[in-house]
């Protein structure tokens, strides 16, 4: 790890990693592709960081199959070299996706498979309607996440700037309809 900068971020990456679901291998890894200014190999990999090859490899094939690395190969060259994408925003929207596919998805059809089994137990009737509303939720936040991903980036940056501004835009309306001027 060159700079005690690159160190500390990749280092910090691989302790947040743990609480992110990932291990702390693939999230020193993922932190050192990242900042590296160019495609690095496994062995640039395990150097940089003191790890086995065959730890790299494993890490390299868990960050491919969440879409965050890209392998290239470089002319004249017959190893295989991983970059992170430069885009941030992509990289947001792909973890959001693996993270939405991965935790969101199974447990939405689990609820939707708990609130169809017919309960005649209070105990159960009562679980179901708060599985419901957790439903209810979960789909809400899922439906408006998939708006958001559809607008384009500039839209999307307005509106996250926007933030408690658009709460006083609706508190303005519902004075509007509700006042003398409804």
């Amino acid at each position: 790890m060159n700079t005690p900068l690159v160190q500390r971020f990749v280092l910090h990456f691989g302790e947040m990693g743990s609480r992110w679901g990932i291990n702390r291998t693939v999230g020193q890894m993922y932190a050192l592709l990242f900042v590296s200014p160019q495609p690095l190999n496994a062995e640039d990999i395990a150097d940089a960081l003191g790890f086995s090859r065959s730890n790299v490899s494993m890490g390299l094939k868990e960050l491919q199959s969440w879409g965050l690395v890209r392998l290239q190969h470089l002319p004249g060259d017959r190893r295989e070299y991983f970059s992170a994408p430069e885009d941030v925003w992509a990289i947001f929207q792909t973890l959001a996706e693996q993270r939405r596919k991965r935790e969101v998805d199974p447990t939405l059809s689990m609820l939707r498979d708990a609130l169809l089994e017919p309960v005649v137990d209070p105990v159960d009737k009562h679980a179901q309607e708060r599985m419901r509303e957790m439903h209810d939720l979960i789909e809400l936040a899922t439906s408006w996440f998939e708006e958001v991903r559809e607008m384009d980036r500039e839209r999307v940056v307005e509106l996250m700037k926007l933030g408690r501004k658009v709460g006083k835009l609706l508190d303005a309306r519902d004075r509007f309809i509700g006042g003398k001027n409804a």
